[in-house]
């Protein structure tokens, strides 16, 4: 980046608007402005030597990854006024691993961002309480719930067994012991559906935790546009 000289971020999907997040953009950016594809960005102010201002957009496909996290930095003789971002396709077994990482990118743009911080991030399996799955035409291969300061994840490896039809996810809910309901922030699949006899990794985050850690939830899948739900018990968050 260069004070007063516009960058382009060219991305091959359409992104989310609502969703696009740049860090320093009321004090250090002239202009951001977001299109179909595009997120046009003339800063004001720099990043100084050594610092990085983190850039979170998500796609509206659905496919995985669901983001593109990137890292603005200046240099004394170079700037780029085009980036085109291409995004990779990962497998399943990717995806998960990304997860472990506490999200795909650069583990400092999570720190810059706020969602790492000296609490770190705990993981536990999440277990199948028995009779927590109604549904016989879909199945819970295996999930882990991870839980940092600010935000929390619960990761399901679904399966949608063969001779069924395509399924969708459409949303998850979350109850606690008492009823209330804990507040769902976004609802993610590693494909856009689940063909008979596959099987989907869905990631749902909830709201920043207010409850104590090793607490209990009702956890439940929706079909989008269907009935065949999911509900799996005893989750740990």
């Amino acid at each position: 980046m260069a004070a007063g000289i516009a960058t382009t971020l060219v991305f091959d999907a359409p992104i989310d608007r609502a969703s696009v997040e740049v860090e320093g953009q009321r004090t250090r950016f002239r202009l951001v402005d977001v299109g179909e594809r595009t997120l046009f960005l003339e800063p004001l102010v720099v990043p100084g030597d050594g610092e990085r201002l983190g850039v979170r957009v998500r796609y509206k496909d659905g496919a995985s990854p669901a983001y593109a996290v990137l890292a603005l930095a200046s240099h004394p003789t170079k700037v780029d006024t085009r980036v085109d971002i291409a995004r990779m396709q990962r497998s399943p077994a990717a995806l998960e691993a990304a997860l472990a990482r506490c999200e795909a990118g650069e583990p400092a743009n999570l720190v810059l961002s706020g969602r790492l911080d000296r609490k770190g991030v705990r993981a536990r399996p999440i277990n199948i309480t028995p009779n927590s799955q109604p549904q016989a035409d879909m199945k819970q291969e295996e999930g882990t719930g991870y839980r940092a300061g600010t935000w929390a994840l619960a990761v399901i490896r679904v399966h949608n067994l063969p001779g069924q039809q395509p399924w969708t996810v459409g949303e998850a809910r979350f109850t606690r012991a008492d009823g209330t309901p804990v507040r769902v922030v976004s609802v993610r699949m590693d494909r856009p559906q689940l063909a008979p006899g596959d099987v989907g990794l869905v990631v749902v985050e909830t709201e920043v935790p207010y409850w104590a850690a090793g607490e209990v939830f009702r956890f439940e899948l929706r079909e989008k546009g269907g009935g065949r739900h999911l509900v799996i018990g005893a989750v740990e968050l």
